[in-house]
């Protein structure tokens, strides 16, 4: 499988370090509730030998620069937490599928889902 690298030295699209990426913030912010729960799906499944941080920076390295554009970090985190949860077999996309269509049932915010 040959490696998409950067034009300049050789390294891949998501090996940043010592190049120029502009300020980086320094200001707090409060997480969201799903971005907690994706902090906690990763440690509870990491914990239980489902995938290693080996595996998941596999999955982040091979999503490509227009995931690093176009994704939030933990946008990101979700989508290999959930690639290599697939993988190890724990669901199925199907599975899957059918999860989130029941999910999206109990409506679009948190306040609508407990109502519901």
């Amino acid at each position: 499988m040959t490696q998409k690298t950067n034009t300049f030295d050789g390294r891949r699209w998501h090996d940043m370090g010592g190049t120029a990426a502009g300020p980086v913030p320094t200001d707090q912010h409060d997480f969201a509730l799903w971005e907690k729960r994706v902090d906690a799906l990763m440690v509870i499944a990491s914990s239980k030998g489902h995938f290693t941080v080996d595996g998941l920076r596999r999955v982040l390295e091979d999503m490509g620069p227009e995931a690093f554009e176009t994704m939030t970090y933990y946008e990101r985190w979700i989508a290999s937490i959930n690639q290599n949860l697939i993988e190890a077999g724990i669901y199925t996309t199907a599975e899957l599928a059918q999860r989130m269509t029941e999910v999206a049932a109990r409506g679009a915010t948190y306040g609508e889902a407990a109502s519901g």
